[in-house]
């Protein structure tokens, strides 16, 4: 199996800050690619002299994970973080590119500083949204792309995940995923990591789509450095307290700091990917096992849909007495990890790094310094059978990106033999000429004539391009075999019209290549760290 690799992104933001032009530099205080901001950074960490209490809210069960979370421990070293929404059985390929570009960076930093980095893996385990989290992709032995889901349960999109048990259901999923997957002599190894990260009669913690998640990763992960930390551990929450009664006792000033910069995007041509809330509190509070966003009212602090309202004494009481009930939304928690965790860089993927643009007021209003917002690499796996495919017809893989039915047509366009596209050409040339020299010769007869021959010429054209439509079918038809393995490659490439990493999930791939291909790919990512200058 081959690879590409590179860094996912188009809109103007994330293109001016991967080259370091544009006016992307106003909106960040470093450059991803600079070693001397790395330097910077670890330089202000240690002279703040911080704890590392820190690490008690850290799960690194792997030995390789053991032995680099306590080397950063015992020299007061650094960390990597990058995170992700928990995902059936790891989610979308990103999730794991992410993980892989967090630890190729440390790798790379800790090599660089001469002090240990771990990389470290945050799970939003408070998030809420089951429908995005419920269900994995993948292409089954029968070449198709298949669901597979959990049935929705209660509390599903209300409740943060962490609470919602998954145990009853997750052994028809799993058997799912196995009746898709080819007999190979690494099927049995990737079905056995997969069955070890969801084993309902493992006592470690509940079977959540949170904990599964992080299991499973940790397996595949954990050999490499990865550590971890779940978004509602009881540890994170207590050094979290401190942002998080800032961020409502100033969220006046957040969001008039937020709208401002908002307007400097748009004004420099870039996109604000998270829109400023009338009133919102960069909070969710959770109640009656629901979770939900805090909205500003007067002095006071609401939940619309479930209709409280809540004092800032309360809020105070809360955050002494049940600060689990607390947790930051989208543009809060990567300042809270900031506060908590001595972090070099975060590992964005390209709509992260778009929202980043908007988050340094946050940071400055709450006291925190940004860490270097690296960008994550983007990894498209291309099999033997699809790659022959590709070389074969000469097909440049973007263009498989678009719905199959202009694929098809395009190729059967440039299928048609030079002599009938030369005669149709011809064809159309002389019905044109002639109908014209027609009318120029009928009007003097009577200019009512010019309708007749008008409509005789649409007419002509007309027949001729049915003509066309159907010798186009006659070369769909000779090339089927041709068409069917463009569209095979399309659904390995772009399944249901989306990058491979934004649907397909890693365990596809384990069962034909083994977990030996994520240490290929990690080595292959190019940390692209200069000193000097900016190129990336």
């Amino acid at each position: 199996m081959d690879f590409k690799i590179g860094r996912p992104g188009s809109n103007p933001l994330i293109v001016d800050y991967l080259a370091g032009t544009g006016r992307a530099g106003d909106f960040f205080p470093t450059r991803w690619c600079r070693l001397e901001d790395y330097e910077a950074r670890a330089a202000a960490l240690k002279a703040e002299g911080r704890d590392t209490g820190w690490v008690d809210a850290v799960v690194a069960r792997h030995p390789e994970a053991q032995a680099r979370l306590e080397a950063v421990r015992e020299a007061n070293g650094f960390v990597v973080t990058t995170g992700q929404q928990p995902g059936l059985f790891g989610g979308p390929l990103y999730s794991v590119w992410k993980a892989l570009s967090a630890i190729r960076l440390a790798d790379a930093l800790q090599e660089e500083l001469g002090v240990p980095v771990l990389p470290l893996f945050w799970v939003a385990s408070e998030d809420h949204d089951w429908d995005e989290t419920d269900h994995t992709w993948l292409i089954g032995v029968d070449n198709e792309l298949h669901r597979v889901e959990l049935p929705s349960v209660d509390g599903a999109g209300e409740s943060p995940l962490f609470r919602i048990p998954i145990h009853r259901t997750i052994g028809r999923s799993l058997d799912a995923v196995q009746s898709l997957l080819p007999e190979t002599e690494v099927t049995e190894e990737a079905m056995g990591l997969l069955r070890a990260a969801y084993d309902v009669s493992d006592e470690r913690d509940a079977l959540t789509l949170a904990s599964g998640f992080q299991h499973f990763l940790e397996e595949l992960l954990g050999p490499l450095g990865m550590a971890f930390v779940q978004a509602h551990d009881h540890e994170l929450k207590a050094r979290s307290v401190p942002i998080l009664r800032e961020s409502w006792r100033k969220a006046d000033a957040i969001e008039a700091a937020m709208r401002a910069r908002a307007s400097e995007l748009e004004a420099a041509g870039y996109p604000v990917q998270v829109p400023i809330l009338e009133g919102g509190v960069n909070l969710f509070l959770e109640s009656d096992g629901r979770r939900e966003r805090l909205y500003r009212d007067g002095d006071d602090f609401v939940l619309r849909h479930l209709d409280e309202r809540y004092s800032a004494d309360d809020l105070e009481a809360i955050a002494d007495q049940a600060p689990g009930r607390l947790s930051p939304n989208v543009h809060l928690r990567p300042v809270v990890e900031s506060a908590v965790f001595p972090s070099l860089a975060y590992v964005a993927g390209p709509g992260e790094l778009t929202y980043y643009a908007q988050m340094s007021p946050i940071y400055e209003a709450l006291g925190v310094d940004m860490p270097v917002i690296y960008p994550r690499h983007g990894v498209t796996l291309y099999e033997s059978k699809i790659s022959k495919v590709l070389d074969k017809h000469s097909v440049e893989e973007a263009s498989l990106a678009r719905p199959f039915h202009e694929i098809a047509q395009d190729f059967a366009r440039d299928e048609v033999p030079d002599g009938v596209r030369a005669a149709l050409g011809k064809i159309r040339g002389a019905i044109g000429q002639g109908t014209g020299e027609l009318q120029d010769a009928a009007v003097g007869i009577d200019p009512t004539l010019k309708g007749p021959i008008g409509h005789a010429r649409g007419a002509a054209f007309a027949a001729f391009a049915d003509a066309e439509k159907a010798i186009l079918k006659a070369v769909k038809r000779e090339s089927e075999t041709t068409l069917q393995q463009l569209e095979k490659a399309r659904l390995h490439l772009f399944p249901e019209g989306k990058p491979q990493e934004r649907m397909l999930n890693v365990v596809y791939y384990l069962a034909r290549y083994g977990v030996r291909f994520l240490q290929d790919v990690r080595d292959a990512m190019d940390p692209a760290l200069v000193r000097g200058g900016d190129e990336g």
